[in-house]
């Protein structure tokens, strides 16, 4: 299986302490500074839209250079050779991937100064009416678009920074251990007579 975080709506309070996490890591070693997750509202309930790195990957399926590939436990996405064609952001179901302006890794990394993105996604004027998510359709002259995807924060050894980072717990790392776990603990609940199960259709 492939693993991801995932949140709970009535943990998080909306502090969007994981996006400031996210976007400094990943700064840091060189990747667009955008945040690979994005905290919303709906009515009284907050919570993180993040990639769930499924299993069939629509958003690598239609990426027509390869930038997105499956791994063994996860969806990368290659930043130096994607091509801004944003048929990725449309092909998610979950609305997980953006598109940041800014220079790919292999320009970005040749200057001795880091070159931080420029967030046209961020800028009303160059919004355009019709279009959804995060201005797919704006452009910029001299800056590129570049998709913007959760890796789970691959380069680290303590894993997603998000999840390192949340106040309340609220994002937790789901993978085949964890699984396995949750999964024994609810046989040992069952078998103890500590939780019943409702086997009514």
């Amino acid at each position: 299986m492939k693993n991801f975080v995932i949140a709970d709506p009535k943990k998080c309070i909306g502090c969007r302490t994981c996006m400031a996490a996210c976007s400094d890591v990943h700064q840091k070693v060189g990747l667009q500074s955008y945040p690979r997750l994005t905290v919303v509202k709906n009515e009284d309930t907050t919570v993180p839209v993040m990639c769930r790195h499924c299993e069939d990957a629509p958003c690598a399926t239609v990426c027509p250079v390869q930038a997105i590939t499956k791994e063994a436990d996860r969806i990368l996405l290659n930043e130096s050779i994607c091509v801004g064609c944003t048929l990725c952001a449309v092909a998610c179901p979950f609305g997980a991937i953006a598109f940041d302006g800014s220079r790919p890794i292999s320009l970005a990394n040749s200057y001795d100064t880091y070159i931080p993105s420029t967030p046209r996604t961020s800028n009303p004027s160059t919004s355009v009416p019709g279009t959804f998510g995060h201005d797919l359709l704006a452009w910029e002259p001299g800056v590129k678009s570049i998709a913007v995807k959760c890796d789970l924060c691959e380069f680290r050894e303590n894993g997603p920074a998000c999840v390192e980072v949340c106040p309340t717990d609220a994002i937790v790392l789901v993978s085949e251990e964890s699984t396995e776990n949750a999964r024994n603990l609810k046989r040992e609940l069952t078998a103890n007579g500590l939780l019943t199960v409702n086997m009514e259709k």
